[in-house]
């Protein structure tokens, strides 16, 4: 990564959240909400969806609770409500998870040939059908769950599939339209919308089971998709030499910006490089270790609650909710101060990427690794799961968009593939 990425010459621009590349990043985030409550509509759902989700509990094992509402009698009393307004499946623990982990069986080897596609035809065709192929898939996910189990994980594999098509092919956009002291606060308003909707799908989601039954969770949130696919390719333009609204100034703060980095115009794809280059692993390995534990919290915080802790369906939503509101606000947050310590040259742009990596992977793994030690005391493991989602959400200005800083030297291929 070169330090002079970090350097932009000043330029006449419409700043503040009313200019076209911010309305680009909050159109992405409702994007990126839509995504996330689809992809996390199934782990709060699938509690109301089985006879019998909760598993033994050791007879001598205290849990402390903040109210009477945790009891047993009242978790009893919560599943006859969701069995009568809605049917029940007979899952076992281990098929609950493979269904779970359905949803990214077609997505390890996804990102490559979507970034590359998007690169050729335009983020704008590939973010919109992915996004129009999960939302419609997830219309259909209760019918496929009357079908049987090996239907509706079909179903899910193929969502998963069109879901990277959405989280991946977006970063082509911002090679075309972040300014290198703009991409941490672009990129991480986009990426909260992520947060924002597991918040409001674990807040919601479990209410809607309770008045009237699961399914509906996965119709009201598919249909919101839905909607989302119009206003995105009404609104969205790969390259903003191309958009019809956007000003002549901040069209050439952006295009002056980006022309000041080193780019090699060619559509050839150096993989003998890639494959040596130390940097992409460092960024390939921070972000598996990244989305293994986001994508472990999204999946399974809700039924940790239910079974660990006791909580109801409604109550073990609402609370999961917690860490994924607070890891929305840090994530933006995040953003603002890396452009900011980068930007006022604080800190050098490699030693920011370093730093808030370092922070957002140690930290949240420190705090998870003392969470069994703390089953007993509820608040105890939700004041963890809010630090270590609070922590997490720092990679996002770290490793998470170091490959935008490296990548648009060869800007029709590295940089798709490596995101």
């Amino acid at each position: 990564m070169d330090d002079n990425l970090s350097m932009t010459q000043e330029q006449p621009s419409k700043k503040g959240l009313c200019s076209v590349r911010h309305g680009l990043a909050f159109i992405l985030q409702l994007c990126n909400f839509s995504i996330s409550t689809q992809q996390m509509s199934l782990s709060i759902a699938i509690t109301a969806m089985v006879n019998n989700t909760a598993t033994s509990i050791q007879p001598n094992a205290s849990v402390e609770r903040p109210s009477t509402d945790y009891s047993q009698d009242y978790w009893n009393e919560t599943r006859k409500e969701f069995k009568a307004v809605a049917p029940t499946y007979d899952w076992s623990p281990e098929i609950q998870g493979i269904i779970l982990s359905s949803l990214s069986y077609g997505s390890l080897l996804a990102p490559i040939p979507t970034g590359y596609v998007a690169g050729v035809f335009g983020a704008k065709y590939v973010v919109g059908a992915g996004l129009l192929i999960s939302s419609v898939l997830t219309l259909f996910l209760p019918l496929g769950a009357d079908a049987g189990v090996a239907p509706f994980i079909v179903l899910r594999v193929i969502q998963g599939i069109a879901q990277v098509m959405v989280s991946t092919g977006q970063y082509s956009i911002w090679v075309k339209w972040a300014p290198p002291t703009e991409r941490s606060q672009l990129t991480t308003i986009a990426g909260s919308g992520s947060m924002l909707g597991i918040f409001i799908v674990l807040i919601a989601g479990g209410l809607l089971c309770q008045a009237i039954g699961w399914p509906y969770v996965f119709y009201i949130f598919g249909g919101i998709g839905c909607a989302c696919c119009l206003l995105w390719f009404s609104l969205v333009y790969n390259e903003p030499k191309n958009h019809p609204f956007i000003s002549f100034s901040e069209k050439s703060y952006i295009l002056s910006s980006l022309a000041q980095q080193d780019s090699f115009p060619d559509w050839s794809l150096p993989i003998k490089a890639m494959v040596k280059s130390l940097p992409l692993w460092a960024v390939i390995v921070s972000y598996f270790c990244q989305y293994w534990q986001f994508s472990t919290m999204m999946a399974y915080t809700p039924t940790y609650f239910s079974t660990v802790l006791e909580a109801n369906v409604r109550d073990s939503g609402i609370l999961s909710a917690l860490p994924f509101i607070t890891g929305c606000v840090c994530l933006i947050l995040g953003g603002l101060l890396a452009d900011f310590l980068s930007s006022r040259k604080i800190l050098r742009l490699i030693t920011v990427r370093k730093l808030f990596t370092a922070i957002g992977v140690l930290l949240s793994a420190v705090v998870l690794l003392i969470l069994p030690w703390v089953k007993s005391s509820f608040s105890t493991t939700v004041a963890l799961l809010v630090l270590s989602s609070s922590f997490s959400s720092l990679c996002d200005s770290g490793a998470l968009i170091n490959f935008l800083d490296i990548a648009p030297r060869i800007q029709s291929g590295v940089g798709e593939m490596s995101s």
